[in-house]
């Protein structure tokens, strides 16, 4: 690495001393079958995840421990909706998770933990949630109509083969945000609005972020990065920390 920062995108998915966290679920009167699917979900993510009868408290709640203080709740029936119901498709195809379906607090909170995930066919949810998280942050900047946003898909086909893909990025280009887009030139793609970067190199074909610095907003900033390891297998992290988000939006800058 040089002495002066990261040599790849991958150095920023290094190891963080972070509190002990736990993903609870509270009185859940869901049957079985949800547990095991929020298990499979969540269960990749390096968190424990425990079942409680609190009387006292709300049925059907998902908590996020951090050294026993809960710092995020979710309705389970939100994990439901935005996670646990649904695969991929729903996102590639529609505009959930930027207009229906909120990210769920206890996702989004998970911050700065480096994570391993798998895709199809290895598992049906793992990857699903970098997809949440992606929407997520589209979603900011969507709604701040401001800032930048830089984006990698690895192959910039899947804007144009994805529909409800298209459609966000169709909206971003007609917003105030300045949208820079990166990808592996397997087709020729270009729309006002959106500035779009390629190259072949092993960066371009490993990558998959979405990082987005607000400019003179109320917004905060976000970045997802993830890198394939593997087929279909990711380590991923994201993170709101200003300085980190801003280091990873220069490296893009400087090497994409």
């Amino acid at each position: 690495m040089d002495a002066n920062g990261p040599d790849s995108l991958r150095w920023f998915l290094s190891e963080r001393d972070l509190p002990e966290r736990t993903l609870v679920v509270i009185n859940r009167r869901q049957p079985e079958p949800v547990q095991r699917l929020f298990e499979e979900s969540f269960g990749a993510l390096s968190v424990d995840i425990e079942e409680r009868e609190l009387p006292e408290e709300t049925d059907d709640v998902v908590v996020l421990l951090e050294d026993g203080e809960v710092v995020a709740t979710s309705p389970l029936e939100k994990l439901q909706n935005a996670v646990l119901y649904v695969n991929a498709d729903l996102y590639r195809t529609g505009l959930s998770g930027v207009d229906k379906y909120e990210a769920p607090e206890v996702l989004t909170a998970l911050d700065e933990m480096v994570f391993s995930l798998r895709g199809f066919p290895k598992s049906n949810k793992e990857k699903l949630l970098l997809i949440v998280m992606s929407r997520y942050i589209e979603n900011r900047a969507l709604t701040a109509d401001g800032g930048r946003l830089d984006v990698a898909f690895q192959e910039l086909s899947r804007i144009r083969d994805e529909r409800g893909t298209e459609t966000v990025y169709k909206r971003l280009a007609e917003s105030d945000v300045e949208t820079h887009i990166y990808g592996l030139p397997d087709i020729t793609y270009e729309r006002d609005g959106l500035d779009i970067h390629t190259g072949t190199d092993e960066e371009y074909q490993r990558s998959w972020f979405v990082v987005y610095t607000p400019d003179g907003s109320d917004a905060d900033p976000a970045a997802l990065v993830a890198i394939e390891t593997g087929p279909n297998i990711w380590e991923a992290m994201w993170t709101y920390e200003p300085g980190q988000v801003g280091n990873i939006q220069q490296h893009i800058i400087e090497n994409f």
